[in-house]
């Protein structure tokens, strides 16, 4: 444990005390398919439901913590998970021998299906562990299909080690020994390692859309869901000690809020029992 301890120690201290030097790239100002901003009001979606993270603690009736205990190379800790200056603080940290992550999650409070989902964050600075805004189907282990069992959304996820100005979003389905997806979908947008951004999935009967502050960055049509899920966001902890080398805790995935968008007066919207 000892010996343990001090390779935290050391990675914490040289991660966060190295000269950190910007490196040359050629990254476009983005790649989006088009420049052309999508507001969800004008395209007939209407606001149903939406956390502003007002107040100074979690909304339980919209969300709770999710996963906590042992995951990868630490756990997710309640402590990680704070609400304050209208603001939901998403953190990763390390004290002692204990390397921490956080998630919430609707599962018990809010499903659906279809429709436009945004969030506005500002993202991790670290290597190493990383910022994920996602959808999940409680039924996702069940079957193959994804039409019927659902499928793993991820909005976004931020792997800096991609590059500071790299986004990628993927799909899962069939969890299990079986389990596929679509290959990762990369988007290039500079900047996006700075301040506020919005970050959105438009999922429809027929195709995914990904999002980034309005502009449309990839189509998708594989791995469609067509069963009530619920929405995750999360501090993400690395599988491997050498994935915080470069690291710096605490961290924080900063979030200013998530809204909920459905086709003018016909959205569904399934509220399942607290278990």
């Amino acid at each position: 444990m000892k010996n343990y301890i001090l390779i935290l120690t050391a990675v914490f201290f040289v991660a966060c005390n190295s000269i950190r030097v910007k490196e040359e790239t050629t990254v476009n100002k983005n790649n989006a398919l088009s420049q052309d901003i999508f507001l969800p009001e004008k395209n007939g979606y209407k606001l149903v439901w939406e956390d502003n993270f007002n107040g100074t603690e979690l909304d339980t009736t919209k969300w709770q913590l999710r996963s906590m205990g042992a995951r990868r190379i630490g756990y997710n800790d309640p402590s990680m998970v704070k609400v304050q200056n209208g603001n939901l603080l998403l953190m990763y940290d390390i004290k002692g021998d204990s390397v921490m992550g956080s998630m919430i999650g609707t599962g018990n409070t809010f499903m659906t299906k279809y429709g436009y989902f945004e969030c506005r964050a500002q993202l991790q600075k670290s290597v190493g562990p990383w910022a994920a805004f996602w959808f999940q189907s409680p039924q996702i282990a069940d079957g193959e299909d994804p039409a019927k069992y659902g499928t793993e959304i991820d909005i976004f996820e931020y792997f800096k080690e991609l590059g500071d100005d790299v986004l990628t979003h993927c799909l899962h389905w069939a969890y299990g020994p079986n389990q596929q997806s679509c290959g990762q979908m990369v988007s290039q947008y500079e900047e996006i390692s700075e301040g506020f951004h919005t970050f959105a999935l438009e999922w429809t009967p027929e195709k995914y859309i990904f999002l980034i502050d309005g502009l449309k960055f990839h189509e998708q049509t594989a791995g469609l869901s067509h069963v009530d899920e619920y929405m995750i966001l999360s501090m993400e902890i690395p599988a491997k000690l050498e994935g915080i080398k470069k690291a710096c805790a605490p961290d924080t995935f900063i979030v200013d809020y998530v809204k909920v968008y459905k086709p003018g007066q016909t959205h569904q919207i399934s509220i399942p029992l607290s278990q």
